[in-house]
């Protein structure tokens, strides 16, 4: 029995090749025009799918912090606080890997979504800080919030850095290597706490 997975729908296409573009030359930088030719329609043809650049942009943001966060629910069943952590640094690097256009597109682009979509994607991102928070807690009680907290962000900052890491083969190791690597140095920065 294979296990196959599901082609991406015409509007998951849209929305890939819109962060790629967008990370690449900007969300000012790329128009409706490209965006199609690069899924093989007419710009105008986007227009069936989304209303605008702008909710692509927006499904883009929204829609990768409210993954983060449901994933990093689903990771918080362990057997334990540091099964839980391995278990959530291993979700964060597959993003950091798999989805870097999404990282630069936040960076850069954050502040042109409407007020409503900016303020949610905010929301969505202090609730995935604090679940990790709560585990490391857990993992090391003796720890103040605030340092938990600093040392949350500084491993997403450690491993958000991807899109600047360069591509495989061109300085950056292959995939499993630069997995290992970010996963090695994850963990080191929580262990840390305890010393």
């Amino acid at each position: 029995m294979s296990t196959r997975t599901a082609a991406p729908t015409r509007r998951e296409q849209i929305l890939k090749e819109a962060a790629r573009l967008f990370a690449e030359r900007g969300f000012h930088g790329v128009g409706v025009d490209e965006i199609g030719a690069a899924v093989g329609i007419s710009g105008p043809g986007l227009y069936r799918h989304f209303p605008g650049k702008d909710a692509m942009l927006a499904e883009l943001l929204v829609g990768i912090s409210e993954r983060l966060l449901e994933g990093g629910r689903r990771r918080t069943t362990g057997e334990g606080p540091a099964a839980v952590l391995a278990a959530l640094i291993d979700g964060h690097i597959d993003f950091a890997l798999d989805d870097r256009p999404l990282i630069t597109l936040h960076d850069r682009e954050l502040d042109r979504l409407r007020d409503a979509d900016r303020k949610r994607v905010r929301r969505l991102q202090r609730e995935y800080v604090e679940l990790w928070v709560g585990v490391v807690r857990e993992l090391h009680p003796g720890v103040a919030e605030a340092e938990a907290r600093a040392a949350v962000h500084a491993v997403f900052g450690l491993l958000n850095s991807t899109p600047h890491l360069g591509s495989y083969g061109s300085g950056l190791p292959g995939r499993a290597a630069t997995e290992a690597l970010l996963r090695r140095l994850a963990h080191g920065a929580f262990a840390a706490l305890g010393n």
